[in-house]
C-alpha cells in the first residue's frame, strides 16, 4: 500500500485504535495514525495516514467538525452517552421545543466544556476512561471550544418520558458532542 492519506467510513463499536490496527495489517506497516477519535458508538469519517502521509495529519487535526446526532434529555449516564449504565433520570416530557431551543442558544459560539470523564484524554499518563474503570474519580478540567451551529432538525419525541431529537452541531476540534448533550440535559 503506498503512503498517503485513507478515509474510512468507521462502523459503529470500533474504535479508532481498532481501525488503526486493521489498517497496520493491511498496508504492512507500524506508521499509520488518523486525524482525531471518534467514540466507539460513533460512525461517520475517519481519517488516516500511512507511512509519509501521517505528516498530513497535522493539517486536519485541528480542522473544524459537523456531526448530526440524537440526543436524548432526562437521562444521565455514567459515560454521558447512550451505551453507558444510567445513574439518574428525570421527566423530560414537560420541556417544550422552545425550552430547548432557549438551552441550545447558552451552547453556542466559543464557551468552556468539561469533557466527560470517559474519554481518552490523558490524566497522568493514563487514558481517563482507564482511570474511570479502574474505580477512579476522574475530574477534567474545561477547555475552550466554539459550537458554530447547533440545531435541531427532527421534531423532539416524547418516549418512556425521555425527549429524543435530531441535532447537527459544527463545532471546533476538540468538541465532545455526549457532553455538549449532557450539558444541554442539565
Amino acid at each position: 500500500m503506498p503512503a498517503g492519506l485513507v478515509f474510512i467510513d468507521k462502523p459503529q463499536g470500533w474504535t479508532s485504535h481498532d481501525i488503526v490496527a486493521k489498517l497496520r495489517g493491511i498496508a504492512g506497516t507500524r506508521r499509520v495514525g488518523h486525524a482525531g477519535t471518534l467514540d466507539p458508538m460513533a460512525t461517520g469519517l475517519l481519517i488516516l495516514g500511512v507511512d509519509a502521509g501521517t505528516k498530513l495529519l497535522t493539517f486536519l487535526v485541528g480542522a473544524n467538525k459537523t456531526y448530526l446526532a440524537r440526543i436524548r434529555l432526562g437521562a444521565n449516564t455514567i459515560t454521558d452517552d447512550a451505551e453507558g449504565e444510567i445513574t439518574s433520570t428525570a421527566d423530560a416530557s414537560v420541556i417544550t421545543r422552545d425550552q430547548i431551543e432557549s438551552e441550545l442558544s447558552n451552547l453556542r459560539g466559543e464557551i468552556m466544556q468539561v469533557p466527560s470523564s470517559v474519554s481518552a484524554i490523558k490524566v497522568d499518563g493514563e487514558r481517563a476512561y482507564a482511570k474511570v474503570r479502574g474505580g477512579d474519580e476522574v475530574k477534567l478540567a474545561a477547555r475552550p471550544i466554539t459550537i458554530f451551529k447547533f440545531e435541531i432538525t427532527s421534531e423532539p419525541t416524547v418516549i418512556d418520558g425521555f425527549i429524543d431529537f435530531d441535532a447537527v452541531i459544527e463545532c471546533s476540534s476538540g468538541t465532545y458532542i455526549r457532553a455538549l448533550a449532557r450539558d444541554l440535559g442539565a
